[in-house]
């Protein structure tokens, strides 16, 4: 039972302060003028004064409430390392003992388990969402059983009571990590791509390791090895060989003594990009179609475009001289043979023999496609006429010969069932309903993959490797009626851009390609073929193990599987001789960046409250009671501040001054007042 005195006044206190201004001024005056009865009147008033106060007494019946200690115990990926379970598993078991033997607490016990994604420790996180179901007033401390990395830290949390951290791990404990500084997301095809690597010893590392060994490996190869010192900054220069994702990895061996390996590596994946696309249209003379392709390769930045055009056909007589038919001579020589590799792709439209281009030219044209050039070839009449460009060293990769017939008739270009699972021509838009072309040029004995067709379903678009290279012929000229929107046009420009991507062997227009996507730990495995069924896949783990899995066909020609990788790390996809690889995870976990235990990053935190710091290895310490305001730890102790919490049961209240009581007072007061100063 507790009993305290309230007071209710019946005016506002300004009112009641006014009052006892007022009384004590009288009072003083009577004082100084020594009027009699002035003690009596005095008393008079001081009872009015305490009958306008409302004095109460309220009685209380309490129930006392138990302190709440709010214990979070960090599961983390970090805690995992070297003996921290073990101090872990015996703290726990301890700490629950004392915290039992102490009279009136109770303990909410909660786990810290790794973060979603790759968010780190959230223990901060975790110990404000238990405040939250907990009332402040009863919390008496907060104990995290941690290694002290801690990703959530800031800002700092409003704690109702002190917080201790207990740190796992040991004070020599030491570790070798691997830090890529930088690392570009996109680099250019060909050019040196600079990344910034770190080798960086923690904690008490042997001093006589200065010097460590780098591996690296892309896309899964053989590692090239590099010695290079330990806490030193230092470039790599990498040159990206194909467009698409480019995975690296890099690893440092294990050292004897060190705390994990987990950081010893990291994954950077790359995007392959080309700077600029580098084209040569060769047209044999003007023509409507001549423009459109010009339009279209201009109208791209990224496109250096070179043109060269026969204006003037050498039979025509008009007595010109040829000096005078150009401002400045036409570097022939120096395109077509010494910089004929600085080109990407090469275009011949409605181009014939005409003794302007020597054989030699264009068979050192057919060179350059044999070692790796792209060759696309644009036919009119001319290539189906005795002066055709098939006459010449170019039948060497050409992928179809003309039958000397030019079909002047209205068609449709249609996609061939092979079509529709080639990635050049398959999904393009308003398949069935193009507009018409007006002429085709027949072609018999067509090489590689027909993927479009004409009049009387007569191939119209042609494919084909040749050598190290690819060239593809498109057997009519009439392309251009779709850019004009002759009966509802079609997708040129999509086709061209994924035949031009084709021939510059990007890989997502690869007919016969393996690659994955991927999505924090899951990855969608695609496969691209041309054959009626696409094989299983089989994925190696990054510790060796290996799944096969069976693929479900999607779209013509694509196939898909889906994986749930187990772990982080480097995984390779292998189906016949396609194969591919893919980092799941982040490039540098971010549980590892640190791995060492510290109390550096929960020291703002604990500072308000002055709480404790002590490692697990030093032994548990004691509970002690411990005032607000004052030091909360100490050695070899972790102090609780007791709250002193209740529960109102009952509350009684009773007038201390009754109001007949004050006036009865009052009127016997100033009554003795009067008659006192009669008497005098």
């Amino acid at each position: 039972m507790t009993q305290t005195i309230l007071f209710d006044p019946l005016v506002p206190w300004p009112v009641l302060w006014a009052a006892v201004a007022v009384t004590l001024a009288a009072l003083l005056l009577a004082l100084w003028k020594r009027l009699p009865g002035w003690g009596l009147r005095a008393l008079a008033a001081l009872v009015l004064l305490a009958a306008l106060s409302g004095p109460v007494h309220q009685s209380e019946d309490r129930a006392a409430l138990d302190d709440i200690v709010i214990v979070a115990e960090d599961q983390t990926a970090s805690q995992q390392l070297g003996d921290r379970p073990q101090q872990m598993a015996e703290a726990r078991a301890e700490l629950k003992a004392a915290l039992e033997t102490r009279p009136g607490t109770d303990v909410r016990w909660i786990t810290v388990p790794d973060g979603a994604g790759d968010e780190g420790t959230r223990l901060m996180g975790a110990i404000a969402q238990a405040l939250a179901d907990e009332p402040r007033a009863r919390v008496a401390g907060i104990i995290a059983l941690s290694d002290g990395q801690v990703h959530d830290a800031e800002p700092p949390l409003d704690l109702p009571a002190p917080m201790h951290l207990l740190l796992s791990g040991r004070e020599d404990d030491w570790d070798r990590r691997l830090i890529v500084k930088n690392a570009p997301g996109f680099g250019i095809i060909g050019e040196p791509v600079t990344l910034t690597l770190r080798i960086e010893d923690q904690g008490a590392a042997p001093s006589e390791r200065g010097l460590a060994v780098l591996e690296v490996s892309v896309a899964g190869g053989a590692p090239q090895r590099f010695t290079l010192p330990v806490g030193v900054d230092f470039e790599l220069p990498m040159v990206l060989q194909h467009g698409g994702r480019n995975v690296i990895r890099f690893s440092v061996p294990e050292e004897p003594g060190e705390l994990t390996a987990r950081n010893n590596s990291a994954l950077v994946q790359i995007n392959g990009v080309r700077d600029r696309l580098r084209v040569l249209l060769v047209s044999g003379e003007p023509h409507a179609g001549g423009r459109t392709w010009r339009n279209l390769l201009k109208s791209d930045s990224a496109v250096d475009l070179v043109h060269f055009t026969i204006l003037r056909p050498p039979e025509k007589q008009d007595g010109v001289p040829v000096e005078e038919l150009s401002l400045i001579a036409f570097p022939t020589r120096e395109l077509f043979l010494e910089k004929i590799e600085d080109f990407d792709l090469i275009i011949f439209d409605r181009y014939k023999r005409r003794g302007i281009l020597p054989a030699i030219y264009l068979d050192n044209v057919a060179n350059y496609a044999m070692g790796g050039g792209a060759v696309l070839v644009a036919a009119g009449p001319d290539f189906a006429s005795a002066d055709s460009i098939y006459r010449s060293p170019l039948s060497l990769i050409l992928p179809a010969e003309p039958s000397a017939r030019v079909l002047e008739q209205a068609f449709r270009p249609a996609v061939t069932d092979l079509g529709r699972q080639h990635p050049v021509t398959s999904g393009l838009e308003g398949a069935g309903d193009w507009g018409r072309w007006l002429r085709q040029i027949d072609l018999r004995t067509p090489e590689g993959q027909v993927l479009m067709s004409g009049a009387d379903e007569r191939p119209l678009l042609v494919l084909n490797r040749v050598g190290e290279g690819r060239v593809a012929l498109l057997a009519s000229d009439h392309a251009w009626l779709w850019s004009r929107g002759y009966e509802g046009g079609g997708p040129q420009l999509e086709l061209l851009r994924r035949l031009a991507h084709w021939m510059m062997k990007e890989p997502e227009l690869e007919e016969e390609a393996l690659w994955a996507e991927t999505t924090g730990q899951r990855m969608r495995i695609l496969r691209r073929t041309l054959a009626p069924q696409a094989g299983p896949v089989t994925v190696t783990n990054p510790d060796g193990s290996t799944v096969e899995l069976s693929l479900r066909e999607t779209a013509p020609g694509q196939w898909e599987a889906r994986y749930e990788g187990p772990e982080q790390g480097l995984y390779r996809l292998q189906d016949g001789d396609q194969s591919a690889v893919v980092g799941l995870g982040p490039a540098a976990p971010r549980e590892f960046e640190q791995t060492l235990a510290t109390g550096d990053v929960l020291a703002p935190v604990l500072a308000p409250w002055r709480g404790g710091i002590l490692r697990l290895e030093d032994g548990l310490p004691s509970l002690r009671n411990t005032r607000a305001g004052r030091p909360a730890a100490g050695r070899g102790w972790i102090g609780l501040t007791p709250r002193e919490a209740y529960e109102t049961l009952s509350v009684s209240q009773a007038p201390l001054l009754p109001g007949w009581l004050a006036l009865l007072l009052a009127a016997f007061f100033i009554t003795a007042g009067w008659l006192r100063e009669g008497r005098r």
